[in-house]
């Protein structure tokens, strides 16, 4: 059997120019993310596939597979916005990808008083939606009451609390020059910028893009996604294409 080696070589350019621009479309302009915890529940769920705009705040090295070291801080910046869901790369490891909720920007205290949070000594306003919700820590249930905050910058989103065991008290974090403090939405159930050695705060140059939607969801408890049977049960049909706040 004859080959035809120009037949050949103009598939392995179409795929070469293919991976090309999916490279390119994946560094600087949206790249999907899977949800892999429970830190952002109520509103991200362990199965949500979401996309993440990389321009929002411009790029670093680490809006490129690997992180590479093309170039130093950041080029064509952006500043975030209180309230911002925002992925960025853990300061620990500057490999690891998270997700929360931006709370402080540069120069600001923040603190946990009797459970309630204090943003440069005023505390974030919240207004009770429904009590004793249950939601997931993990693979555990845990009862939450459920609260809408709003910041100064009149941003809105949801926010849970436990009933018993909460987070209480902290000391006040102030946050350094070119940095950011991020909790998680399940306020009891997140490793966020809290916990000095293993997040603390996070870098400009860490951060990685802005969430946008969710454009898929299954709920793994019930079935993966090859099991097509389930399907039906699996598939979260109604967050399909939900803006995030």
């Amino acid at each position: 059997m004859k080959i035809n080696k120009d037949y050949i070589l103009d598939n392995l350019k179409t795929l070469f120019y293919a991976l090309v621009i999916a490279l390119l479309i994946r560094s600087l302009l949206i790249q999907p993310f899977y949800i892999p915890s429970s830190s952002m529940e109520p509103n991200l769920l362990v199965g949500d596939r979401l996309f993440v705009t990389k321009y929002s705040y411009g790029y670093s090295k680490h809006s490129f597979p690997f992180s590479p070291p093309l170039f130093k801080g950041r080029i064509l910046s952006y500043k975030p916005e209180r309230g911002d869901v925002v992925v960025f790369k853990t300061p620990s490891d500057n490999r690891t990808d998270y997700i929360k909720r931006l709370i402080g920007l540069p120069g600001d205290s923040i603190q946990f008083i009797d459970g309630d949070v204090y943003l440069n000594d005023n505390q974030i306003l919240k207004s009770i939606i429904s009590k004793k919700d249950q939601i997931y820590c993990g693979d555990k249930k845990m009862t939450v009451n459920t609260f809408e905050e709003k910041l100064p910058n009149k941003k809105k989103y949801i926010a849970s609390y436990r009933t018993t065991f909460r987070f209480k008290n902290s000391d006040k974090f102030i946050v350094p020059s070119n940095h950011y403090f991020f909790l998680g939405d399940n306020r009891d159930c997140s490793k966020d910028s809290r916990f000095l050695s293993s997040v603390g705060y996070v870098h400009e140059n860490n951060l990685v893009g802005k969430a946008q939607f969710i454009f898929f969801s299954s709920n793994y408890k019930i079935g993966r996604v090859f099991e097509f049977w389930k399907w039906h049960k699996s598939f979260r049909f109604k967050r399909i294409f939900k803006k995030i706040l």
